[in-house]
Formats: C-alpha cells, sequence, structure tokens
C-alpha cells in the first residue's frame, strides 16, 4: 500500500515550531508561561466572550462545567446517546448518572423528544425539575455540537428557562461553527449555554496535541473554573487550599502550538468548507448514499464529513467497507458506538432511543484534513463508488 490518506491529522503550516522552540528556550514547558494566557486571549477575541480557561482537555474542560453547575452525587444529567463517550463520562466523575436522549437528522440531541421527557416524565417543582420514577433532580443538560454541526440551540435554551436546568454546549467539535440567523445570529457555538467546551486534540480543527477550553456565561463562573483548574490555590506562597482542586491547567508547550493554531484557524476552516463542496460534487450522482448537510440558518466549520450509506440496497457490512477501503489506503470510520448500549451505562435511563440506532448503523465518516487535496477526494469517492457497486451487483435498488 503506496499511498495512505488519514482520517483527521493535524496541520502545522504556520508559527508552531517557531513558538514551541520559543517556549522551550525560556524555560516555560509546564503550567505556566505568556502562551497560555495570549491563547486564552485569542480564543476570547475569536468567540467574543470576556474569559476563556485553557486546561488540560476537552474531557477536563466538561468537567469542570459540570462541577459548577453545581452537580452532585445523586443528581440526574441529560446527554446524548449518540456521541463520543467523554461527553458523559464527565457526569459519572461527579457521582451523577445520566439520561440518555436521541438524536434527531442533524446527529444532534432531538429536542422534540426532550420536550416531551421534560413534560411527561418529570415534575417542575421550586427547586428544579425532577424526574418523576427515580424522584432525583435534574441538574444540567449536555448537548453535543456533532461533527461540527450546531445542535437547535433556540430550542434547548427555550426548555432549559422553562425547566430551569443548566446548559453545557460540548463544543469540542465545533470551534468556528456559530448561527448566522435567528436569535442566536453571531453567535458561536460554545457560547450560547450556561458553558461552552472545546478540545484541542490531535483530530480536531486546532490542536495543542492534548487540551481544551471552558467558557461560560457568567464570568465570574469562568473564574472559578480557573480557580480549581489550578488545584484551588488561595496562596500559592504557603498553600492554602480552601476548596478541592484539579490539575487540569492547559501547559505552556501545548499553548505556544495553540496560539499558531489559532492563527491559522480561519484558513482551516475555509479548507473545510471548500472539501465539503468538493465531496458534496463528487457525490452528487452516487445511488447508495449522501453526505449530511448541516443546520439551516449556520455556518459550521465542516469538521467532519458523513456520508450515510443506504444499506439495505447492498449486500455487505458497514465494517467490510471500512476494511475494504483501509485496504486501498484510506482511513474511515463509524461513527460512536451509542453510549447507552455501552457497559458501564446499560442500566442507566434511555428515553426512546430511535434514529440514534438508525444512524449508528449507516454512517462513514470520510477523510476531512486540511491538507487533503482535490486529487485524494476524487479517489477516495471513486474507490466509495467501486467498493459499494460490486457489493450491489445483481441487487434491485428501490
Amino acid at each position: 500500500m503506496e499511498r495512505f490518506i488519514p482520517l483527521s491529522i493535524p496541520n502545522f503550516e504556520g508559527n508552531e515550531k517557531k513558538y514551541v522552540n520559543d517556549a522551550l528556550s525560556q524555560g516555560w514547558v509546564s503550567t505556566g508561561g505568556k502562551y497560555i494566557t495570549e491563547l486564552e486571549k485569542k480564543l476570547e477575541e475569536f468567540l467574543k466572550v470576556k474569559k476563556v480557561v485553557a486546561c488540560q482537555s476537552g474531557t477536563a474542560a466538561l468537567h469542570l462545567a459540570l462541577m459548577e453547575c453545581g452537580v452532585q452525587p445523586k443528581d440526574l444529567v441529560i446527554v446524548p446517546t449518540l456521541t463520543f463517550i467523554a461527553a458523559v463520562n464527565p457526569v459519572m466523575y461527579q457521582f451523577a448518572s445520566p439520561i440518555f436522549m436521541d438524536c434527531d437528522d442533524s446527529l444532534c440531541m432531538d429536542v422534540q423528544k426532550l420536550r416531551r421527557f421534560c413534560e411527561s416524565e418529570c415534575d417542575l417543582k421550586e427547586e428544579g425539575l425532577f424526574h418523576r420514577d427515580t424522584g432525583k433532580q435534574i441538574k444540567a443538560l449536555v448537548v453535543v455540537h456533532v461533527f461540527g454541526n450546531l445542535a437547535d440551540m433556540e430550542s434547548i435554551m427555550e426548555i432549559a428557562e422553562k425547566f430551569h436546568f443548566k446548559v453545557v454546549e460540548d463544543a469540542t467539535e465545533a470551534l468556528g461553527s456559530r448561527y448566522i440567523s435567528g436569535r442566536y445570529a453571531g453567535k458561536f457555538a460554545g457560547t450560547i449555554g450556561d458553558f461552552g467546551a472545546y478540545s484541542f486534540n490531535g483530530n480536531k480543527i486546532i490542536t495543542t496535541g492534548g487540551g481544551g477550553a471552558v467558557t461560560a456565561k457568567e464570568e465570574k463562573a469562568a473564574q472559578h473554573m480557573q480557580y480549581i483548574s489550578t488545584q484551588a490555590k488561595d496562596d500559592p506562597l504557603y498553600y492554602i487550599h480552601n476548596e478541592i482542586g484539579f490539575n487540569y491547567r492547559m501547559t505552556n508547550l501545548q499553548a505556544a502550538l495553540g496560539v499558531a493554531q489559532m492563527e491559522e484557524l480561519p484558513e482551516f476552516i475555509r479548507r473545510k468548507n471548500q472539501n465539503y463542496k468538493l465531496y458534496l460534487e463528487q457525490l452528487k450522482d452516487f445511488p447508495f448514499g449522501e453526505l449530511l448537510g448541516f443546520r439551516q440558518g449556520t455556518e459550521s466549520n465542516r469538521w467532519f464529513y458523513s456520508l450515510k450509506l443506504k444499506m439495505g440496497q447492498f449486500k455487505g457490512s458497514l465494517r467490510e467497507i471500512i476494511s475494504s477501503l483501509q485496504a486501498k489506503g484510506i482511513q474511515t470510520r463509524a461513527v460512536w458506538d451509542l453510549i447507552h448500549k455501552q457497559l458501564p451505562y446499560k442500566e442507566n435511563i434511555a428515553y426512546q432511543i430511535e434514529k440514534a440506532l438508525y444512524y449508528s448503523s449507516c454512517i462513514l465518516n470520510l477523510p476531512c484534513s486540511t491538507q487533503l487535496t482535490e486529487e485524494e477526494i476524487v479517489f477516495v469517492v471513486e474507490q466509495i463508488k467501486n467498493i459499494v457497486g460490486e457489493m450491489a451487483d445483481g441487487i434491485r435498488v428501490t
């Protein structure tokens, strides 16, 4: 296998080496240094928010947000089942329990089912929203902007305001996605709910290797998250700590990478959109699948490209397609296995999960790196057409 087209890899075309070498030369390699502050400022300016806290990972960002929501043992948190498990695990870090919600055709949370659940399965009391069967309080909701596609935040915020729970936006895949119409026109993913979490993992639109960031609607809440992310130091000279803290701060080396990546973010988003259009053009006459779109009234960073395959119209499994493409030097992947089916979560509440089951069986995620060339996109689509076409030989398309 001579050529290899990866699914999603980082792009270091700018000042990454320069800034990292500068941090090394100054000796600031750990959780102090100018690049951490500079990255936070660049994110604040880009997102148009007052305070961003750089931290160790997107998972840490979500954990900090749930702590700040006041999620405690025996509380409930509404989460999607169609997501990466890191969106759910922080609920368990707080010894709370998730309630799993279905997705809609955007792959994001189904707001109609969310509303129905709150109305029919819960009771709104003076203290908040309580799940009727368990008697437990629903403190928060984690909504994921799946693959950079914005969820229906207008409806989600209306429901949250009516039923009195906090909203944590998992924008780990959606840095740069924003609304361009409606109530939240001009607002970016992660800046609408009470809290917003971002990830800079190696496969994200920008990366710091590992790393993440968190913001909050209330600046005071963001400042408190920064405080507990650095071991809750009340007096760093005499080591006085009045709260339990965490070692969740980003390192200066990571932040140096991030500063350079932020300089390139607009260009990365442009390329993601350009490559998405190329895929659309190449797949327009493909009878066995279609590229999923993005929500109207938004501008997405188009982080991932998802091909919805018509699995019933040809022989063969999604696994066989992925393996055949791998043999051709093309890395693809299925969507995540649903979280409510995972061993640690099988006993948790899952509310009317239907579409997530369907989409988890037929989504093929395509190579989406910002270094992709037009020739590579053409090759990827040709191979998909060949492999699926062979599986469909002799089968009548209905």
